[in-house]
């Protein structure tokens, strides 16, 4: 059945080819409101799932792209391993496709890596509707341009998942939340020196006057660990971090269809300090992620993080016909639009998602 719907697959995106017909490319859907609004047929590939291979011992599980985030997790949890950077679902449905195009982490990212640091290799369908192999199932096999990862937040504008090869790590032994109150630029200096420090941290969050820290090891190691901050434990962090990594926590309450308060994600160097925006803050990865519900206007918040060195996405909310991800810089942009003629060269895949010319 899984070549039949390959095949289908081909020959949809074979037609639109011919005929120049934009394709929007649909899994579970979960992430339909990240980045710009698109039109075009459904290419829906949502059926093409499943495991084809999982070996524990390697460290390494290949699926179909349609395969749910919550299918692998049980597979895994019964080996006692897991995703390790975390990836949000925010719904059910959510798609180990969806997954890599969209290349959200969670809470662990910056203590083992993004998901792009986890996928060994893919493969695709390009927009000729020719099928691509890249990468493999090890570490060693990646050589010269490293398409597998190129892939990783692409938003399906450079090709069609239909399978991908994941890299995942043990389940830490034991995990403890500590939480304390604390001011943002007090939190944000914590943060950074705990992350220099030989302490077992795995995430780290500011929101509302308290700090959060969760330390993930043995349990020996995280025990001693914890007896060096000036924190309480807190019993119910593993349903805050959950909360967290899917958008369920009060902070994310707003459903942000107003166009007076949208949801912001600025991704800036880990130092930086407090940034002089109006709004509510919320901080994740020990100060290096920061998001913001906000009525500031576009250009003086891109303006703000450009000068701290990062870049700032309109989540949820605003104009999702306008630009949504930081301007490109020239250069970059050229890189970019070479890449989607090389794989995508009338344009039918996800037309528009990430930037208006692509």
């Amino acid at each position: 059945m899984t070549g039949e719907l390959v095949q289908q697959y081909q020959q949809h995106i074979q037609d639109a080819y011919v005929a120049e017909t934009p394709l929007c490319i649909q899994g579970g859907g979960s992430k339909a409101f990240y980045g710009r609004k698109i039109k075009g047929e459904i290419l829906d590939v949502s059926a093409n799932a499943g495991v084809i291979s999982y070996e524990p011992t390697e460290l390494v599980i290949t699926v179909r792209a349609g395969t749910t985030i919550s299918e692998i997790n049980e597979v895994l949890a019964k080996e006692k391993q897991m995703l390790a950077f975390e990836p949000p679902c925010f719904a059910t449905n959510a798609t180990a496709g969806g997954m890599v195009a969209c290349g959200l982490s969670g809470p662990r990212r910056p203590y083992v890596g993004a998901v792009r640091d986890f996928v060994l290799g893919l493969k695709c369908l390009n927009g000729k509707a020719e099928i691509l192999n890249f990468g493999g199932q090890v570490m060693k096999n990646v050589a010269g341009y490293d398409v597998s990862r190129l892939m990783t937040g692409a938003m399906g504008t450079l090709g069609v998942l239909l399978e991908v090869s994941l890299k995942v790590l043990p389940e830490p032994e034991y995990e403890l939340t500590l939480k304390g109150e604390s001011d943002l630029a007090t939190a944000i200096q914590l943060m950074n020196k705990w992350a220099g420090q030989s302490v077992p941290v795995s995430a780290t969050s500011f929101h509302d006057g308290n700090i959060y820290i969760r330390l993930s090891g043995h349990k020996s190691a995280v025990l001693a660990a914890a007896s060096q901050f000036p924190l309480s434990e807190y019993p119910d962090g593993e349903n805050y971090w959950q909360s967290l990594r899917e958008h369920k926590d009060n902070y994310f309450a707003d459903d942000f269809s107003s166009d007076s308060r949208n949801l912001w994600r600025l991704s800036v160097p880990s130092t930086t300090e407090e940034i002089n925006l109006q709004g509510q803050w919320l901080i994740e990865w020990g100060g290096a992620q920061r998001w913001l519900i906000t009525s500031e206007p576009l250009e003086q918040i891109r303006n703000v993080a450009g000068k701290a060195g990062g870049h700032a996405t309109l989540f949820r909310g605003g104009d999702r016909d306008g630009e949504i991800f930081q301007p490109l810089s020239t250069g970059i942009e050229h890189l970019h639009v070479a890449l989607k003629n090389a794989f995508d060269p009338k344009r039918i895949l996800n037309r528009g998602r990430l930037y208006k010319k692509f």
